[in-house]
């Protein structure tokens, strides 16, 4: 998807681009822009949910200032990963673990969700800064997107190699199955671009965040 954020005073406001499935134990895969205040950046909060269980977010500043135009944001999910991605810079790899009794995504359907919303009780630094509903209305902007999946049908079975967007009609299932996204995985080049960005633009991992967990830290901080 590309996305134009909320320009000017945009503190409060969080917009949400994310995966999700239903109910109380329900998988997510969370893009969220942090708003602020005119003259300071946007935070870049990512977060993924397996089981209804949350609290693994990463957050960056990003290297451009995200209202003066689109760029695309990403999201690799497959069998092994999920890979959050910003202009085709990975930023986030959440690997599968299962094998170690870490759960992953990928026993529920998840359907894509888009939202602009007040959060100015946690969004900007901490909810010390509030919405400015002088600045109303807040707009924030999408294009181009764009899916390569395998989708959910009736009785429970899977149907790979559908894509759907909005820059021409959805073409049919490939005989074929799912395309090379499937089995994609980062290859050495982009595992160090993914780690540039996490050593210069990171500024939130939960996994250096101990005293946030009394009974330690979650076991993936240790393997990823």
């Amino acid at each position: 998807m590309q996305l134009r954020l909320v320009p000017g005073n945009s503190a409060g406001t969080v917009t949400a681009y994310y995966l999700s499935s239903q109910g109380g134990a329900h998988d997510e895969i969370d893009f969220e822009f942090l708003g602020n205040v005119s003259g300071e950046p946007y935070t870049l909060h990512t977060n993924v949910f397996t089981r209804g269980q949350g609290q693994r977010e990463q957050q960056f500043r990003l290297w451009f200032d995200p209202t003066a135009d689109f760029h695309t944001y990403s999201i690799l999910w497959n069998p092994k990963h999920v890979i959050f991605m910003v202009d085709d810079m990975p930023i986030r790899d959440f690997r599968n673990l299962e094998s170690k009794g870490v759960a992953f995504p990928k026993s529920q359907p998840m359907r894509l969700y888009s939202s602009l919303w007040n959060a100015d009780d946690w969004a900007t630094q901490g909810g010390r800064v509030k919405t400015d509903w002088s600045h109303a209305p807040f707009s924030a902007s999408y294009r181009g997107f764009k899916a390569d999946a395998c989708v959910a049908v009736a009785g429970g079975r899977t149907r790979c190699g559908a894509t759907v967007g909005t820059e021409g009609t959805g073409a049919p299932a490939s005989a074929a199955g799912a395309g090379d996204w499937y089995n994609q995985e980062l290859d050495l080049t982009l595992q160090q671009r993914m780690r540039w960005v996490q050593r210069k633009y990171m500024i939130y991992n939960y996994c250096t965040d101990p005293k946030r967990y009394q009974q330690g830290l979650p076991a993936e901080c240790s393997m990823q």
